[in-house]
């Protein structure tokens, strides 16, 4: 199987995949929790079928800043509200109960807007010391390798295959959030950073396989020793991705609620994180190399 020589078909259809994610963020954005926006959420159920437009509204026109609300299903609701106290939460309840009659409060909880800002801070704090640390260990750990391209080089190229699993699960959730009203809390930057870990471990399986196959068949042209690296650690990498995306399905079939949108999102990420270190990955090194081969002809 010739993975190299076709990799720009590889490269387009991750294009494909990233581009209306990357489309949905310029026009929508994400649909941030009160994690990161500050405010109150109240989950709610109802002995009667409830409508989120009624509850909307029926909120707004009594005094309660609701921002969004979001059915699990026809009878349980979350609503979202400017920060409240405990006062005006009893008071949105009793709305509510004048409409649907008996309601049970399942949770609440409320997030001060500094608070938010704050998260939202370190939540892109994370995501990028992660980046460039694993750039720099990258660097390090292939410091051996000079020839036919340099240690950092690899670097790079790890961290492109995993900025392209970040906007693919980013993308999906922009997605998601503008249509199904799916929100981005503490717990999606969780599986962000989980899903940054896992490409880049499967990435190294891969370079540390070119790392070896260089020193044993030198003589051999670049691209097809990277070929036969892919090749060679094809299966691992397939079995690996296999064993953990069963593990999550069983998750997402048998887990809490609570856990379903960070289980869809790892799911993502372990699929896509598989698909660029195979695909992604080792073929940027090979066209980096091919670049820097022609630069020096025309020199």
């Amino acid at each position: 199987m010739n993975i190299i020589g076709k990799k720009y078909y590889y490269f387009l259809l991750s294009g494909i995949v990233i581009i209306p994610g990357l489309i949905s963020l310029l026009l929508f954005g994400l649909f941030p929790s009160i994690d990161f926006t500050g405010g109150s959420r109240l989950e709610i159920s109802a002995a009667k079928s409830l409508d989120k437009n009624e509850i909307l509204q029926l909120l707004r026109n009594n005094g309660i800043m609701a921002e969004n609300v979001q059915l699990v299903d026809n009878k349980t609701a979350i609503i979202r509200t400017v920060p409240v106290d405990q006062k005006t939460k009893t008071k949105e309840l009793g709305i509510l109960k004048s409409k649907y009659g008996e309601i049970t409060e399942k949770s609440f909880e409320t997030v001060g807007p500094v608070i938010g800002k704050e998260t939202e801070s370190n939540a892109m704090k994370a995501v990028l010391i992660a980046s460039l640390a694993i750039t720099l260990y990258i660097a390090f750990a292939f410091r051996e390798v000079s020839k036919p391209v340099s240690s950092w080089k690899f670097g790079i190229c790890a961290v492109a295959a995993l900025l392209h699993d970040v906007l693919v699960v980013v993308g999906i959730f922009s997605i998601l959030g503008h249509f199904l009203s799916v929100e981005v809390d503490s717990l999606f930057i969780t599986a962000l950073l989980t899903v940054m870990g896992f490409s880049v471990h499967d990435t190294i399986v891969v370079f540390d396989r070119i790392r070896e196959n260089l020193k044993k068949n030198y003589n051999l042209p670049f691209d097809v020793i990277v070929n036969n690296s892919i090749l060679e650690t094809f299966n691992r990498s397939l079995n690996t991705s296999l064993t953990v995306t069963l593990v999550l399905l069983a998750l997402l079939l048998f887990g809490g609620e609570n856990i379903h949108w960070f289980i869809v999102a790892l799911l993502v990420g372990i699929v896509s994180g598989t698909y660029s270190s195979i695909f992604n990955a080792s073929p940027l090194l090979v066209v980096w190399y091919e670049w820097d081969q022609r630069r020096r002809i025309k020199k």
